[in-house]
């Protein structure tokens, strides 16, 4: 059992590893946003960081991170179920994670599907 788990965690942080080329790669990823905040969140009067920019992209970073944790998540309670042998004590654990997660998971989309609501509805 305890074999199990560490090839996972091995699994898991090698394709963890090799994802971060990909993410630095993508035009969306949060850290060209908080490069981004540098380059365009400058007020061309003032020279100011503007505080909507600032908070745009604090925001963008947070719930992208949170989406991250909360997919982890099932995917650990699916690991736990998986691994239950019958045990109705970790099935209900594992149950209880994947609900809990799927629900901030919602919670998350729904709180991005805001701001970008938010952030057509007043442009900077």
């Amino acid at each position: 059992m305890k074999k199990i788990i560490k090839k996972y965690y091995a699994l898991v942080g090698l394709f963890g590893f090799l994802s971060l080329p990909a993410a630095a790669l993508a035009d969306d990823s949060p850290l060209t946003a908080l490069k981004q905040v540098t380059q365009n969140s400058y007020s061309q009067s003032t020279n100011q960081l503007t505080l909507a920019a600032t908070l745009g992209t604090i925001v963008q970073v947070v719930l992208s991170l949170l989406g991250i944790v909360l997919i982890i998540l099932i995917i650990y309670a699916g690991i736990v179920w998986m691994t239950a042998e019958g045990d109705e004590a970790k099935v209900e654990k594992a149950q209880k994670i994947l609900r809990n997660s799927i629900i901030g998971l919602l919670i998350t989309l729904s709180a991005w599907a805001i701001y970008l609501f938010v952030e057509t509805a007043f442009p900077k």
